[in-house]
C-alpha cells in the first residue's frame, strides 16, 4: 500500500502543522533550520482550465505535491506564487492572469535571495505550468547576482512521471496525449484536489496545430518532436480564438485512478531529492565556498552567518 494520499483529502495552506513557512513564527523557523533547511517553492499560475477545474489548478497541483513531501521529509513549503508567465498562445484568454517574463524573473530572483538570507539555502522550485523558459533564467540571475554558495533546483514535476503521462499505446494510462486541462491534467487534479473539481461539467476542445506533426514536442516533452513546445512561435493557434473553453483535449475522460501511479512516482522522486540533498549537505552545510564563488571569502562568510550574528551581514550587502 502506498504511503501517499491519493485522492488527497484537503490542503494545508492555513494549517499550523509545520508545513508552510508563512504559517510559522521566527522561533519555529529557527528550530526547523537546525534539522532541515530544504525549502520547496511552488510556482504556479492563475489561468483558465475550463468548466471542470479551478483557475488555480496549476498552483494546487504544485502545493498538494509539496505538502505531502513536506510531511514525509520534514522540509518546509513556501506559500505559492499564484501568478506566472505564459506562452504567447495564452495571450488574451479570459480568466488567465499573465505576468511578463522579465517581471517574474526579477521577482523569483529576490524571493530566492530572501529565503537564502533567512537560512533556507537549499531551494527546490516546483512547477507544472508552462513557464519552463522563465524559471531557469531566475535561478541563473540569482547565481550571477549574488554569487553565494547554495542549491536552487528547478523541478518541472510532470517530468518525474515519465511514461505515466503517455497514451496506452506507449505504456501510459491515457486515451489522449497530454496538452492542457485535458484527460491527463484533470486526472491529476482529481487525484490531488478532488474537492475543487467539477467533473460533471468537463468538456473537450480540439488542438489547433499550425505545423505538420513530428516537429513540436508536447506539454510534458513526451512526444517525438525535437523542438520543445516553448521554443516556437506560430506553432499553434491562440487559445482565446481556438479554445475559448480553456481546454485542449477531453477532460471528460479524466479519472483519479489514471493518475495514481504517475503521482506516486512524482512524490517518490521529490522525497528522494530532498533526502539526497540533506545526505550530501546536512542542515547548515553548504557546497564549498571556493567552488561556487570568487568573491572575497570574508564577505561570503559574513553573509553566511547572517544579519543577526556577530560579524554577520545580510545578503544584500553583496549587491542590490
Amino acid at each position: 500500500m502506498s504511503k501517499w494520499q491519493i485522492p488527497a483529502t484537503g490542503g494545508n495552506m492555513e494549517a499550523a502543522n509545520g508545513i508552510y513557512y508563512q504559517n510559522m513564527t521566527t522561533l519555529e523557523v529557527q528550530a526547523r533550520l537546525k534539522t532541515n533547511d530544504v525549502l520547496l517553492l511552488p510556482v504556479g499560475s492563475t489561468e483558465n482550465h475550463g468548466p471542470s477545474a479551478p483557475y488555480g489548478e496549476d498552483t494546487f497541483l504544485d502545493t498538494r505535491l509539496c505538502e505531502q513531501v513536506a510531511k514525509a521529509t520534514g522540509c518546509t513549503v513556501a506559500q505559492p506564487i499564484w501568478y506566472g508567465s505564459h506562452p504567447y498562445h495564452h495571450l488574451g484568454q479570459k480568466g488567465t492572469i499573465m505576468i511578463p517574463e522579465e517581471t517574474l524573473v526579477d521577482y523569483l530572483c529576490y524571493v530566492f535571495a530572501g529565503f537564502w538570507n533567512t537560512g533556507f539555502r537549499k531551494i527546490i522550485v516546483v512547477n507544472g505550468h508552462g513557464q519552463d523558459y522563465v524559471i531557469p533564467a531566475a535561478i541563473h540571475k540569482f547565481g550571477k547576482k549574488f554569487q553565494v554558495p547554495g542549491i536552487i533546483l528547478y523541478l518541472h514535476f510532470w517530468n518525474a512521471a515519465k511514461e505515466q503521462l503517455d497514451t496506452m499505446d506507449k505504456g501510459g494510462p491515457y486515451q489522449t496525449p497530454f496538452i492542457h486541462a485535458d484527460e491527463v491534467e484533470q486526472s491529476w487534479s482529481l487525484a490531488l484536489f478532488p474537492e475543487l473539481c467539477k467533473q460533471a461539467d468537463a468538456t473537450s476542445a480540439a488542438a489547433a496545430p499550425l505545423l505538420p506533426p513530428g516537429h513540436i514536442n508536447n506539454s510534458a516533452e513526451r512526444g517525438v518532436g525535437p523542438i520543445k513546445w516553448y521554443n516556437a512561435f506560430g506553432s499553434c493557434g491562440m487559445e482565446c480564438v481556438c479554445q475559448p473553453e480553456g481546454v485542449i483535449g477531453d477532460a471528460s475522460l479524466a479519472d483519479a485512478e489514471k493518475a495514481r501511479v504517475g503521482v506516486e512516482r512524482t512524490l517518490d522522486y521529490m522525497e528522494k531529492l530532498v533526502h539526497d540533498i540533506l545526505e550530501k549537505y546536512p542542515a547548515g552545510t553548504l557546497p564549498p565556498i571556493e567552488m561556487m564563488t570568487q568573491r572575497k571569502r570574508e564577505d561570503i562568510e559574513a553573509v553566511i552567518k547572517g544579519p543577526n550574528k556577530p560579524g554577520g551581514r545580510h545578503i544584500y550587502t553583496l549587491t542590490y
